[in-house]
């Protein structure tokens, strides 16, 4: 059976991608260092199963979390919950979101943003957090890069624990600027295994059309990084695989 995007990933993400929370905390420090002890409130957009928000909260910040998945929205608060900590887990749509305030920073971490489904929908987001600031307020985002998506055709990857089987590929449609990334999930039920499948797009820009959109959505003070500088040395990360922008309304 087909399964709504991010149902199972969100029970498994954390299994699945174990280093990714410690990966987003060096390459934050390395941007947001200076800036954050300064930050009041912050909002992360596509905030997964809420390590960030966790982070944030840790710091005393006041807290707002936003994500299109339901499940990753239970797996968030239930984290939240279970740190002791406050913040308010919002189910929302990037493209529409809306917060009870303005905060002081908007965050969107690990390539959420690769997961609109049509590249128009790139101006839609940055309008949507311009919104969501406070003026004078900042935008951290990153993404992955058309580079990032060649090797899609080849992807193959199994992941097993006793809770779970789950074969991941790639396709690529590469003159379309579309990618899939498509989980077969194998749960246990009793003797016998049940199978689901999930679909996830990928999307990707160019840094002109990324920082055209920041632009004509009234950002200002735009930066750039490349993964290769603000992430953990490893033999995984390539120069221009991976961007990083801080914006400023």
């Amino acid at each position: 059976m087909v399964s709504r995007p991010y149902a199972l990933l969100a029970r498994f993400y954390d299994q699945l991608m174990p280093g990714v929370p410690e990966m987003n905390r060096h390459a934050r420090q390395k941007i947001l260092g200076k800036i954050l002890p300064k930050l009041q409130s912050v909002c992360d957009l596509g905030c997964g199963t809420g390590a960030t928000a966790v982070d944030f909260a840790q710091r005393g910040k006041k807290v707002y979390a936003v994500d299109v998945s339901s499940g990753m929205c239970a797996v968030a608060r239930d984290r939240l919950r279970k740190n002791g900590l406050s913040g308010r887990v919002l189910h929302g749509d990037m493209r529409n979101f809306r917060l009870p305030q303005p905060v002081d920073l908007v965050t969107c971490e690990f390539a959420a943003i690769n997961h609109l489904t049509r590249k128009s929908e790139l101006g839609r987001v940055f309008h949507s957090v311009w919104r969501a600031l406070n003026p004078g307020g900042f935008f951290y985002f990153d993404l992955n890069s058309e580079l990032a998506f060649a090797p899609l055709p080849e992807m193959a990857h199994c992941f097993e624990s006793p809770e779970f089987l789950c074969v991941l590929r790639g396709q690529l449609d590469k003159r379309r600027g579309i990618g899939t990334v498509t989980l077969d999930w194998f749960i246990p039920m009793g003797t016998f295994w049940r199978r689901h499948k999930e679909r996830i797009p990928h999307i990707w820009w160019s840094d002109a059309e990324i920082r055209r959109e920041l632009k004509a959505a009234g950002f200002r003070n735009i930066r750039f990084f490349d993964g290769v500088q603000v992430r953990p040395p490893s033999p995984d990360n390539h120069p221009g695989y991976d961007l990083y922008y801080l914006s400023q309304k």
